[in-house]
């Protein structure tokens, strides 16, 4: 690893990164080439760019936090931008758990972050930001929000107080305040948010209604409170103290920020003197499709947006920032090969697998667990959530369980029966432990449920779940049993130490507490597999709320099936959030598939050739009927668990699960059966229906202490 020369200069904000020479920097690897910034030499080209993870306690970076950046650095990162955004004024509410920049006590805590991943040879920035009408105004301390014009950002639906005089001059202070706090707590550098956030807001035309000095009648009267702000920033850092801004340089947005007047912006910037790079954005994040634009999920176009940051340096000459779905070493290599960008961010990427730098200055490329793009991530922060990587759930969770797995003290034989996001990672965590690991799967391959979710083109990338997994249980030689519909027997032959049941399960056709299946029903896995084709008029009623009946409705209405979405909650699929939503309104919408939220279905009968389906509500005694072709139930998974009840009799823990220990990342011990062959579990769907999050998640804290 590079050694680390933390070298004040006299200031806490001067830190300068020495690295050592060492095999990646006599690599040809552009990825791995060190790069000046100012008096800062960063030790590669990958960075992660800012984001809120939401992991702040009490509004400051604390354990957790730290925990999760100092894992990047140690693993590679030249440069970790954190927070997203950290917030500079009492009424910029926290929407995303942000860190709160205006008190004096985060100094401490940004020391310690900043201490932490330093020691590790990575450069720590932070940007800071005031959300203007980004947040709310009934969270905090019940301030209005505010902006440069009166309209509500759709996403955060609060009505802005429109600043006054008085206002502009604290907020700008408030930066500068903020500045100085990340400066005094060690930081490399900060960079200034002007992109959807309150700075935005005064630079686009859209969202700027003020008149005077800071009005929209010129760029250059909305341009400057942000220049403004820079000014004061810069007044109170000093001039080595490293200062970027993030911005839109095209809102692509009718009367918004067009290509042109964003080069003039860059230009303007860089004629301040006081930049010293440029993170580029496009587009506009004011609502979920806008957001998912700039920030695309799976089936989108990998880093669409990368062409037009490189536009943005060969025009101003400015170093050059960047991050929007670069998933892929190939793609990050050729952004700084074809002198696109200086610095690359890979940040969901590195959710997904921190360790990226370190696998490619080793050789393993094909180790990288890769970024599936299902957007877990951002939706749950989105969502008033805490970030989690929809198949790492190691990360932001660091300090209980472990991005690499250390072999376990003695080697035992493992049985896992199922083939599915839960199975293959217990495998997987358990092979690299050293046990011996036999897996045996019902189907022809591998993959559970994900088969189902691959069934939409634009979710394809859901296998890298499923071809990950396999490729490291086929390096550390699990052995597989498909086309295998295994019984106690063909499980106690093997005499193993430990049983896993990841067995998933199947469909749940029941109706809400009816105690039994509805009549002519079908699921929505019959129409995903293709085993029902989907035709004429089309009921697709969700009890779950979950991915399967948007899935199933895009399908059928592809199939040219006149398709209803019906739900007894009050707003449809809430278990799809925001930016994975996007996708299938866009495709529903345009297919003009109906809606219907607060209706239950009560049951079905046959009427002829048809059925009618009873339907009521939750609110009151209404009730109606409506006939249909085909109903679709989609309401979870019912464990698939009778091997698991053949089993617990002769199990040492009669297949008890100590929560304690579960819950500590600690061995399971519970013995209460001492005569018992082998310790019995069950994960995933097995136990109840939930999401691969839970079931890889499951698995990981069984097996790597095991």
């Amino acid at each position: 690893m590079s050694e680390t020369d933390l070298t004040d200069g006299g200031s806490a904000g001067l830190t300068h990164i020495v690295t050592s020479p060492e095999p990646a920097h006599m690599s040809n690897d552009p990825l791995l080439q060190p790069y000046q910034l100012k008096h800062l030499t960063l030790r590669n080209r990958v960075m992660t760019t800012s984001h809120e993870p939401a992991y702040p306690e009490d509004g400051m970076p604390k354990d957790r936090y730290i925990a999760y950046h100092a894992e990047r650095a140690r693993a590679g990162v030249a440069l970790t931008m954190t927070a997203g955004s950290a917030v500079v004024s009492r009424d910029s509410p926290p929407s995303f758990n942000n860190v709160l920049a205006y008190r004096d006590d985060v100094v401490p805590w940004i020391k310690r972050l900043t201490d932490a991943c330093h020691d590790e040879g990575c450069a720590v920035m932070i940007q800071l930001t005031h959300l203007g009408r980004r947040t709310g105004w009934n969270k905090g301390n019940w301030l209005p929000s505010l902006s440069s014009g009166p309209h509500r950002e759709p996403a955060h639906r609060a009505f802005p107080k429109v600043m006054e005089d008085w206002d502009i001059a604290r907020v700008i202070t408030d930066f500068a305040d903020a500045a100085e706090r990340m400066k005094d707590g060690g930081m490399d550098g900060v960079e200034i948010e002007a992109y959807g956030h309150l700075i935005d807001q005064f630079w686009s035309p859209l969202t700027n209604s003020l008149e005077g000095r800071y009005g929209n009648a010129t760029l250059e009267s909305r341009m400057q409170f942000g220049l403004d702000v820079i000014d004061a920033v810069r007044g109170r850092v000093g001039p080595e103290f490293i200062l970027g801004v993030r911005f839109t340089a095209d809102e692509t947005a009718k009367g918004g920020i067009t290509p042109e007047v964003g080069l003039q912006m860059a230009e303007r910037l860089k004629a301040t003197g006081q930049i010293d790079f440029l993170n580029v954005i496009r587009g506009r994040v004011h609502s979920d499709p806008a957001l998912t634009d700039v920030i695309p999920v799976q089936g989108m176009r990998s880093a669409p947006h990368l062409d037009f940051a490189g536009s943005v340096r060969a025009a101003t000459g400015l170093p050059t920032f960047h991050a929007a779905r670069i998933p892929d070493v190939a793609t990050a290599r050729h952004a700084i090969a074809a002198g696109l960008l200086d610095m690359v961010g890979m940040t969901r990427a590195h959710m997904a697998d921190p360790h990226i730098v370190r696998k490619v200055m080793e050789g393993r490329e094909d180790d990288i667990r890769p970024c599936v793009g299902a957007t877990y991530c951002l939706d749950r922060i989105y969502q008033g959530g805490e970030a989690l990587c929809i198949h790492n759930p190691a990360t932001g969770r660091e300090l209980q369980m472990p991005q690499v797995i250390s072999p376990a003290a003695a080697r035992r034989n493992i049985v896992v029966v199922g083939a599915g996001p839960a199975g293959l990672e217990a495998a997987r965590v358990s092979a690299e432990r050293g046990h011996r690991v036999t897996v045996f799967e019902a189907a022809d391959s591998p993959g559970g449920q994900i088969r189902l979710t691959i069934q939409t083109p634009r979710k394809r990338e859901m296998i890298g779940i499923i071809d990950w997994r396999m490729a490291q249980c086929a390096a550390r030689d699990v052995t597989f049993h498909f086309n295998t519909l295994a019984d106690a027997a063909d499980v106690t032959a093997l005499v193993p130490d430990v049983v896993i049941v990841a067995t998933g399960g199947l469909p749940n056709l029941e109706l809400f507490e009816t105690r039994g299946e509805a009549d002519h029903v079908i699921s929505t896995w019959d129409i995903l597999s293709g085993d029902i084709k989907p035709a004429g008029n089309i009921l697709i009623y969700d009890e779950a709320g979950d991915h399967p009946a948007l899935q199933a409705a895009e399908m059928a209405a592809e199939a040219n099936a006149q398709v209803e979405v019906m739900t007894s909650d009050r707003s449809f699929a809430p278990e799809v959030m925001g930016m994975s939503l996007t996708p299938y309104l866009r495709s529903l919408q345009k297919h003009d598939v109906k809606m219907t939220v607060a209706r239950r279905l009560l049951d079905v009968t046959r009427d002829g050739n048809r059925l009618l389906a009873r339907i009521g509500t939750d609110y009151s005694d209404y009730t109606t009927q409506a006939h249909y072709d085909q109903v679709v139930v989609n309401y979870g998974t019912t464990p698939l668990d009778d091997l698991y009840f053949d089993l617990r009799d002769g199990a040492s823990n009669f297949g008890e699960l100590d929560h304690d220990a579960f819950i500590a990342g600690t061995e399971q011990t519970l013995r209460p059966n001492p005569g018992g062959q082998y310790q019995l579990f069950r994960i995933g769907d097995a136990v109840a229906s939930r999401n691969t999050h839970a079931a890889i998640y499951d698995a990981l804290r069984l097996c790597f202490v095991m």
